[in-house]
């Protein structure tokens, strides 16, 4: 059986996982096996967190909406109840940046799922 020759891919792989390891601290950045390691964390770590951050924002959503209820002399839980029940279907996203930005048509939003 022939001979296999590795190197240019072994090298290449190798100048990969160190370009990708760039920025970090110690010998994580230009030890292989410790960058390799490191890598594997933090890609781990960065697919959890794109989960993690699609809840974040949406308690910060329901946080800046309630307070706006609240200025509004209601409660978040039931200015989302009445949301549902006249079927006006916005979601938070846009609740929250109505609170924010443009409190006089949230106001009405409001007074409208009171009638």
């Amino acid at each position: 059986m022939p001979r296999t020759k590795r190197g240019t891919i072994s090298h290449r792989k190798r100048k990969s996982v160190l370009k990708n390891a760039k920025g970090f601290r110690w010998g994580r950045k230009n030890k292989f096996k410790a960058a390799k390691e490191a890598l594997m964390k933090a890609w781990s770590y960065a697919y959890r967190d794109r989960k993690v951050k699609k809840r974040e924002m949406r308690s910060l959503w329901n946080i800046s909406i309630n307070s706006a209820c609240r200025k509004n002399s209601t409660s978040y839980s039931e200015f989302i109840h009445n949301l549902k029940k006249k079927n006006i279907e916005l979601d938070r996203k846009i609740l929250s940046t109505l609170a924010k930005d443009h409190p006089e048509t949230f106001k009405k939003i409001i007074e409208e799922t009171k009638k």
